[in-house]
């Protein structure tokens, strides 16, 4: 390697480490991602409220639900208050059956989330408008214990309001409106209710950012917080639900939790960079030349049936209905051009228009994959319903019938 060659490597080597100086110190941006996790200190995770639980509730047992409610409620024994908090909630016919029970015995469910359409309690909502910009929002309880006073938040954020409710079995614990500069209310609508089934009760609530790091730690907005958990019971434990968060964990790859870490990252960069060097300086051919070989036969499809049968035989019918269900939705994606990040009404609309199949049919296929993902096991019955629904589903597309 002559002179040239070196001065022109440590320069390359020098505004490499530079860089990786300068983006390990500089200043990360805030991060205002909704999460609602309870293990993320950003300004939307809920980690303040959570370690604060022992504190508003010294008598009163906490405990962190990872599994979804379909799977926790089967055993009919279980007490206490499921407490929810999410940006978006999306339960299922069956899982949403089970937290009905679960209150008629005498427990109770604490929702909060955006939007809330509950048509088996005859609930509905709809976004509360501001006409004016300059319009600021603001939140009370109309409980004379909490002195009718008012909060505000001041990011931007959906506010939900409740346009259909049962009046007959509910009570109203919350209001949020809209009030020009002249202090003078322009909106108003409801955002908290409690709604009484068999013994327990529901409360229903539409701004989950209340119980986020940002809105707790900005005084005195703790206090409306805090006003709002004072309705929960103290005899019966908290059921803190993990499973539906916006950002729980999920290690997707080994590559995905490499790069999630800030060290391992710049770890595997520098790593990269020493074979770069190594590939431009190191890497002359030092043997003779590789006789040429005729390629390999392909045998993508020979492994293909090895795999399946290999699946088949274990009687891993799980896995193979998980397989069937993400290839079902990548082909609608595909073919169909339609996304798949939401099965609700609006995609069973969409997916019976352009597929030529009824909606009632679409319906039930989905339904049917959404049972078979809740169950931790299915028959080999099961398995060959869901190939012939799917199977019928595309052949229904090919044919245009």
């Amino acid at each position: 390697m002559d002179k040239k060659t070196k001065i022109y490597s440590i320069l390359f080597l020098v505004l490499i480490l530079g860089y990786i100086y300068l983006e390990n110190t500089k200043k990360q941006p805030i991060n205002w991602f909704p999460t609602y996790a309870a293990k993320h200190k950003i300004p939307y995770g809920t980690f303040v409220l959570k370690n604060q639980l022992e504190n508003l509730f010294p008598t009163t047992e906490i405990k962190t639900i990872n599994l979804p409610p379909f799977e926790y409620l089967k055993d009919s024994t279980r007490t206490g208050t499921y407490f929810f908090v999410d940006d978006a909630l999306n339960f299922g016919d069956a899982e949403f059956l089970r937290l009905m029970k679960f209150v008629e015995r005498g427990n109770d469910v604490f929702i909060s989330t955006h939007g809330m359409n509950i048509d088996t309690l005859n609930f509905k909502t709809e976004r509360l408008l501001s006409t004016n910009f300059d319009e600021k929002v603001i939140f009370k309880l109309p409980n004379k214990a909490f002195k009718s006073k008012e909060y505000t938040f001041d990011r931007p954020f959906m506010n939900q309001v409740f346009t259909k409710i049962d009046t007959l079995n509910s009570t109203i614990l919350g209001i949020t409106a809209y009030v020009n500069k002249n202090g003078k209310r322009t909106e108003e609508g409801i955002n908290f209710v409690k709604f009484r089934y068999g013994k327990g009760n529901f409360y229903l609530h539409t701004f989950p950012e209340a119980f986020t790091n940002y809105y707790i730690l900005k005084s005195p907005n703790q206090q409306h917080a805090a006003n709002i958990l004072s309705y929960l019971r103290e005899d019966i434990p908290i059921l803190w639900d993990t499973y539906y968060k916006t950002g729980k964990s999920k290690i997707a790859s080994p590559m995905h939790y490499l790069l999630s870490s800030k060290y391992l990252k710049w770890a595997y960069y520098m790593g990269l960079v020493g074979v770069l060097f190594f590939v431009l300086f190191e890497g002359k051919r030092k043997q003779r030349m590789i006789p040429i070989r005729v390629p390999l036969k392909n045998q993508t499809l020979a492994f293909t049936r090895t795999i399946a049968n290999m699946y088949f035989e274990k009687q891993a019918h799980k896995t193979i209905a998980e397989h069937k269900i993400n290839y079902l939705l990548e082909y609608i994606r595909t073919k169909l051009h339609i996304p798949t990040t939401k099965i609700d009404t609006t995609f069973y609309n969409y997916v019976a228009s352009r597929s030529g199949n009824s909606y009632k049919e679409v319906e039930k296929l989905f339904q049917f994959c959404e049972e078979i993902h809740l169950k931790n096991e299915i028959t080999n019955l099961e398995l060959i319903k869901l190939n012939d629904m799917i199977e019928k589903f595309k052949k229904t597309i090919q044919y245009g019938n």
